[in-house]
């Protein structure tokens, strides 16, 4: 049996559930999730491994109107993630926080839907939180809405949190498989060095647990990564970050009344680490300023977000 596999773009707007959608395919955690919009940043690679098939997700930023030059590093991931691949998702809502109007779509969907034109790229159109819709007869306008855009060569509805019809897009997606060598080891689940994603789960927690806009405009800097021996010959994980903030009130929030929200983000952050690792770490954390730090290139690419 020859091996095969394909290269699959997972796009859409901020908070449709792409990472999530990632995250129950490779049945395990490699991107970061929060109700927040632009919580990904950078394109993530998801590795999925059965057999002689190997698919590779791109999982990208939610497209969105750029408002800095940060917004639009991530943008033009979207359009760096729909190169070079075999087929593209596209993830939208069931249950949209604004009006749905089917002959208004969004207009980042728009224009998601007229580069897949202009790239005569195949697409699936992903319809997710169908577990959130009320009228169920809801769905047959969402579907003929997109549909009446752009030819998919398939519709699925499902749910990324409970994972009702997953099964069902992995199988469709096999079909743009094609006799390849895998590009990947076949135990690896994704692309990013592990600096990165300890990195990405202290800015997770921060997503989770700030409110409004603070945290858009944070970034972390991971400024120690390593492993060693207890004095009772234990590994431990131990970890030095830097939170990077645009405003002196910022600092303080995320800080907290006797440091209290940065030591809750902290041990947040261990939690996660040492489940991931499976050894027990520490977690230092420090905050900065740096003022419109989104607008100034050079530290998005220190943060690596170029």
């Amino acid at each position: 049996m020859k091996e095969t596999s394909a290269f699959i773009t997972i796009i859409g707007r901020p908070n449709v559930g792409k990472s999530s959608l990632m995250n129950r395919i490779l049945g395990q955690k490699v991107a970061i999730v929060s109700d927040k919009p632009q919580t990904t940043r950078t394109k993530i690679m998801g590795i999925k491994t059965e057999g002689e098939n190997q698919l590779v997700f791109i999982d990208t930023p939610g497209f969105h109107r750029a408002r800095n030059e940060l917004d639009k590093n991530m943008n033009k991931a979207v359009s760096d993630g729909m190169s070079d691949v075999d087929a593209a998702v596209l993830v939208v809502e069931a249950n949209p926080k604004f009006k749905f109007d089917s002959d208004n779509l969004p207009p980042a969907e728009v224009e998601l839907i007229n580069e897949l034109k202009k790239r005569k790229l195949k697409a699936v159109l992903v319809i997710n939180k169908i577990d959130l819709l009320e009228k169920k007869d809801e769905l047959l306008t969402i579907i003929t809405a997109y549909t009446k855009t752009f030819e998919f060569e398939t519709v699925i509805p499902l749910s990324a949190r409970t994972g009702d019809g997953v099964e069902i897009l992995l199988q469709e997606l096999k079909k743009f498989s094609k006799p390849s060598v895998h590009y990947f080891p076949d135990d690896d689940v994704t692309d990013q060095p592990e600096k990165v994603m300890v990195a990405e789960m202290i800015r997770e927690k921060l997503l989770r647990t700030l409110d409004k806009e603070v945290p858009h405009g944070i970034a972390v800097d991971l400024e120690r990564f390593f492993e060693r021996d207890t004095a009772q010959g234990e590994p431990i994980v131990e970890v030095e970050a830097t939170i990077i903030c645009e405003r002196e009130s910022h600092k303080g929030i995320i800080i907290g009344k006797n440091g209290s929200m940065l030591k809750r983000i902290g041990t947040m952050a261990r939690k996660e680490i040492e489940q991931f690792f499976g050894i027990k770490s520490t977690v230092k954390l420090w905050v900065k300023v740096k003022e419109d730090w989104r607008n100034r290139q050079g530290l998005i690419h220190t943060f690596g977000l170029d």
